[in-house]
């Protein structure tokens, strides 16, 4: 799936946002990706996630246990992702702000498993589900993501399988440029909220 491929769907579920917005990391950005408006459509979310299991198989990380995600954002894609590579998925939630695995989720010590993400922008959210799976005792060989935004640049400490890259820019609330400063700021996503 190109790049284009990707962001067309994100126009034809009207995903694709322009204006000025909080981003879960406090940088703000002209462009904000509305993933949810995405995954409300399941034959949308499905052709995202097919073609992200497929790059995961061609890269060489399908040989995993099951799909880990952090909640909140992760948790549509891991499983749509984990479906197409016939996988479990679960999922972390955080607990007093920490991810935890709840629910009856296990993973045993050094299993071997793949993180799966929405949308990457800083990597925290991976970097913290990971760092979860690790004090677990499992063994995460790699993380994907449907678009990652930061083009390569975010660390994340393992491999990064992304089905695009789409770098846009972000700007510390200190140093927003005049137009996007002329224009009142939005926080569409969901963490920090209560």
């Amino acid at each position: 799936m190109t790049r284009n491929e990707v962001l067309d769907i994100f126009r034809q579920c009207n995903a694709l946002l322009e204006g000025h917005f909080i981003l879960s990391s406090g940088l703000r950005s002209p462009i904000f990706l509305q993933k949810a408006l995405v995954f409300r459509q399941p034959q949308m979310a499905e052709k995202l996630c097919k073609a992200l299991a497929d790059k995961i198989g061609e890269a060489g990380f399908a040989n995993v246990s099951q799909v880990v995600s952090p909640a909140m954002g992760g948790v549509i894609p891991g499983y749509e992702t984990a479906r197409h590579l016939n996988l479990p998925a679960i999922y972390t939630e955080r607990v007093d702000g920490v991810f935890q695995l709840r629910r009856g989720f296990e993973i045993s010590k050094r299993e071997k498993v793949i993180v799966v993400e929405d949308i990457v922008s800083t990597g925290l959210s991976i970097r913290e589900c990971i760092e979860c799976v690790k004090n677990l005792g499992g063994d995460v060989i790699a993380a994907a993501c449907l678009v990652d935004r930061s083009a390569g640049e975010a660390e994340i400490g393992v491999p990064l399988v992304s089905l695009i890259d789409y770098k846009v820019p972000a700007y510390a609330p200190d140093a927003l440029p005049p137009e996007l400063a002329a224009i009142p700021a939005v926080k569409p996503g969901s963490r920090g909220l209560a």
